[in-house]
């Protein structure tokens, strides 16, 4: 069905109701594969206006060819990561902007492991090609911060409810604040990663034309 449905409280709700469908059971511990590595820096940013399959078999070329690390993509030659990167389109920004972004974490942190303690949400978003989604998606998933990642699924999701909202932001502010009131914060990391996850799943395998299916017993009604 589309359309608002059962009236939704706040984002803990949303997240103990898909948290008792095991959406990812199967799935990486904090859903997006690798994390807590670079390879998810990359992988945000090749991942930006294309599926998740695509950018798997771009991952794979650049691992293939042994340049999957923080120094050899600050180096490489910007025709060889274009073609390895090819399948996730969008190749020639994706290219420049990976290389810009390598060059920029060692010259402020000197490795992925000082930039994952370190970076800070503004200054990856005064790094061309990173927006807050992609900038999200770096500190939850690589640096394993206690950021919330909201994107196209989320607010589909909410919409069904009867949510919307302005800006990512107010979309962000929105689903954090409900785990942040429930949840320890020594597993918030954590719990804003599967949060994240457990959406994109829902929403993905649970969506008719631009309508995701609620059913009436979603809330435990």
């Amino acid at each position: 069905m589309g359309g608002r449905v059962t009236e939704l409280r706040d984002s803990w709700e949303l997240f103990t109701a898909l948290e008792r469908l095991a959406l990812l059971q199967n799935s990486q511990p904090l859903w997006w594969p690798q994390h807590g590595t670079f390879e998810v820096v990359v992988g945000a940013i090749l991942t930006q206006n294309t599926q998740w399959t695509r950018v798997t078999v771009s991952l794979t070329n650049l691992a293939q060819a042994d340049v999957l690390t923080l120094e050899a993509l600050s180096t490489i030659d910007i025709e060889t990561l274009m073609e390895l990167i090819r399948p996730s389109g969008l190749f020639k920004a994706k290219a420049k902007n990976i290389i810009l972004l390598c060059q920029a974490i060692l010259e402020n942190f000197g490795s992925f492991e000082r930039f994952a303690d370190e970076v800070t949400r503004e200054w990856l978003l005064a790094q061309k090609g990173i927006g807050p989604e992609t900038a999200d998606s770096i500190l939850c998933y690589a640096c394993e911060h206690c950021v919330m990642v909201v994107d196209s699924y989320t607010a589909r999701l909410l919409r069904t409810f009867g949510y919307e909202f302005e800006n990512y932001n107010e979309l962000q502010e929105w689903c954090e604040r409900g785990i942040r009131e429930h949840c320890d914060s020594k597993i918030l990391q954590r719990t804003f990663a599967h949060f994240h996850g457990m959406i994109v799943e829902y929403v993905k395998h649970n969506t008719n034309g631009k309508s995701v299916t609620i059913p009436h017993t979603f809330l435990g009604a």
